[in-house]
């Protein structure tokens, strides 16, 4: 049975509370059976589990388990994803809007080259009101995640649409080892409450939490930043070999943000850094999941897989961008809605067989998705509507097959290759200029990729990887309609050379280059509901990371990324992240207290294609403690520890205040960074 959660929300929240460790482990005991005369009794032991990280495809994938979330800051689900070497995340409109994504020397806005899913639901959302691929985390409640797998650049034949930079992918836990009730706050008003419960852990494992979660920033108007987020998890084992799991989750909130300011009203004094000139900005949101997987092994060597879902998303936001350059009277602001109902299927056939004496895993997969959409832009002021620029209907389906071999020929080699066909339909209805109208019509668009992957080793604890791919981001279909000549699936092509190493003892060291050309760069821009081709690009990149047992309870990571992003013509890719690094020092004592300190680096960009203004970088150090005594766990955050005044995401663009030049001023807008930033609350488990 999966419960559903569903309220309104008030200021402040108040709903149960926090934290869940581990997925519940369970052990047998057997007993011999009697002795006949003259035979020696025999005593089965319990069965051991041993547990071993999966064999890896590329050097640069990774496995984040659970643990590694615990000494995260509390409040903000993107932030587990911190912990993938080379990715910067930024917030530049208030909390409750999708993060900025930042990989392989992408600017992914927010989600156009990452593709994200939650137990194999897709967070990204095609032709969405404010970006293509827009991907928000906010639903996902950090302590029911299990693990997280990172998986870089267009070599998975699993993933299609938005994995060109790379594919995360979320597994939530079945059940939690003990029930956890959690409340925590601190600065700006920042309340946040959780409840994880496991009513059940044996032939039926459930987990339900809740979530609560308001604050106000630093901002002189105040987010006033509420959401509520409920899930609820049921699986059990319907016969021999056939486990059945069953998911729902609802989220919703809403905010006021202060937007990107221009730099040149804050060095003027006309706004303070964490002012704004327009603050009506900021939105409402909402979104249900409904989830499940069958598992079925007909034999040892087979394994089907299903997994359906469906989801009801909603969003309202407000944003103004260039304030008075388009209209000098009532200013610039927009309103994007954008409401969808998105279905799809994805299954699976896997075969193990040894043909000839060869270890060869051969599966065979489709998926369907279909995204039934309706979006509007309009002219707003204050959050009064003036007057609707767009208002579309969209259905948007993709069919895709896929094969995938994984072959073992020798010891000491192992080949992963495969291929996969998307298919993408488009129906767009122009509901402002009716039948007719520029953005009415159908079209039909696919693609093909191939995948091959090469590891060899392991020698002397060290294994080599060569892996090569093409993939693919689909574009808005509203630029597809718009314009038939443009390419609607513009391909990616990455080549990727690697080492991962753990030749000296208590060291685990990665080394990874990687090259990826993208044939298009065009997005549908939502801001103006207009199209920007932006031609084909080239990156090349570098990564290493480390991972250190330095004593049995101090453990140390750290990675550092370079990359260079430019289209073909030689002009530099705005925003393209171009050095980052991060380093942790995690202690975990026996006594029950565990801390981390953690310090985050983003090198300066170029803010133009001509490389003539900057986004400045910036450095962070943050600090987490917890501490347990029996029952009572209390954890304290200390997020921008030295007080850095950074900021947090930056864009380059023409605007207009009150009183400049009819014809704006090009000039850096950016979104301040929080300064230092305390969060403690007191959990407790039973």
């Amino acid at each position: 049975m999966v419960l559903q959660f569903g309220c309104p929300f008030t200021r402040p929240l108040r709903i149960l509370a926090q934290l869940g460790l581990l997925v519940a482990t369970s052990m047998a005991e057997a007993q011999a059976p009697p002795s006949e005369a003259g035979e020696s009794e025999k005593t089965v032991l319990p069965p051991v589990v041993v547990t071993a990280p999966p064999p890896v495809a590329a050097s640069s994938e990774l496995l984040v388990p659970g643990r590694d979330f615990e000494l995260r800051p509390q409040g903000r689900p993107a932030d587990v994803l911190r912990l993938a070497p080379g990715l910067v995340i930024s917030q530049h409109a208030g909390g409750g809007k999708a993060e900025q994504y930042f990989l392989r020397g992408f600017d992914a806005d927010h989600g156009t080259d990452l593709a994200i899913f939650v137990d194999g639901v897709p967070v990204n959302l095609r032709s969405h009101a404010h970006g293509q691929g827009y991907a928000d985390l906010h639903f996902l409640i950090p302590e029911t995640v299990k693990q997280l797998e990172v998986l870089k650049g267009p070599y998975h034949v699993e993933f299609g649409d938005f994995a060109t930079a790379g594919a995360f992918t979320f597994v939530t836990r079945d059940v939690v080892d003990e029930n956890t009730v959690e409340a925590s706050g601190g600065m700006f008003g920042t309340q946040r409450y959780l409840t994880l419960l496991s009513p059940t852990r044996d032939a039926l494992k459930t987990l339900v939490a809740v979530e609560g979660f308001v604050t106000d920033g630093p901002f002189e108007r105040g987010q006033n930043f509420q959401r509520f987020n409920g899930f609820a998890k049921a699986s059990a084992t319907l016969a021999e070999g056939t486990d059945l799991s069953f998911s729902a989750s609802h989220y919703r909130s809403a905010w006021h943000a202060s937007g990107q300011i221009p730099e040149r009203g804050v060095r003027a004094g006309l706004i303070d850094r964490f002012g704004a000139i327009d603050n009506s900005e900021g939105g409402q949101t909402q979104r249900t999941n409904v989830q499940a997987e069958l598992r079925w092994r007909p034999s040892e060597g087979e394994l089907v897989t299903v997994r359906p879902y469906l989801t009801y998303y909603a969003l309202d936001l407000f944003s103004d961008f260039t304030f008075f350059l388009n209209d000098p009277v009532n200013g610039d602001g927009i309103e994007q809605v954008d409401r969808r109902v998105l279905a799809g299927l994805d299954a699976q056939y896997q075969h193990r067989a040894a043909p000839l004496g060869l270890p060869l895993t051969s599966t065979t997969g489709f998926q369907y998705r279909i995204d039934a959409v309706h979006v509007v832009l309009l002219s707003q002021t204050d959050r009064h509507r003036l007057g609707r620029r767009q208002d579309v209907d969209v259905r948007e389906q993709s069919y895709s097959p896929f094969v995938k071999l994984d072959l073992i020929p020798f010891p000491w080699l192992r080949v992963i290759t495969g291929a996969r066909g998307d298919i993408f339909h488009y129906d767009v209805a122009d509901n402002l200029h009716g039948e007719g109208g520029r953005l009415t019509g159908n079209a039909t668009r696919a693609v093909p990729s191939v995948k091959a992957n090469v590891v060899l080793g392991p020698w002397y604890r060290t294994e080599f990887f060569a892996n090569f791919g093409t993939g693919f981001h689909s574009n808005d279909a509203r630029a597809v309609i718009l314009d038939p000549r443009l390419p609607a699936l513009p391909t990616a092509r990455g080549y990727e050379f690697g080492v991962k190493t753990q030749v000296i003892p208590r060291v685990e060291v990665s080394a990874t280059y990687w090259v990826l050309d993208l044939q298009s760069e065009l997005v549908f821009n939502g801001d103006d509901g207009t199209t920007e081709p932006r031609g084909p690009s080239h990156r090349v990149g570098g990564e290493l990371a480390t991972r250190v047992k330095l004593l049995d309870w101090l453990t140390f990571s750290g990675d550092v990324t370079v990359s260079r992003a430019q289209f073909d013509t030689g002009k530099a890719v705005p925003l393209a992240p171009r050095l980052t690094a991060r380093a942790d020092l995690t202690a975990r004592l026996p006594g029950g207290l565990a801390t981390s300190l953690g310090v985050r680096y983003l090198g300066d960009r170029f803010a133009d294609e001509d490389r003539q203004r900057t986004a400045h970088g910036y450095t962070l150090v943050d600090f987490t403690a917890r501490y347990r005594y029996k029952a009572v766990e209390a954890f304290l955050s200390v997020e921008n520890v030295l007080d850095a005044a950074y900021r947090e995401a930056q864009f380059f663009f023409t605007s207009r205040l009150r009183g400049e030049p009819a014809e704006g001023v090009a000039d850096i807008h950016f979104t301040p960074g929080n300064p230092r930033t305390i969060l403690g609350g007191l959990a407790v488990h039973f």
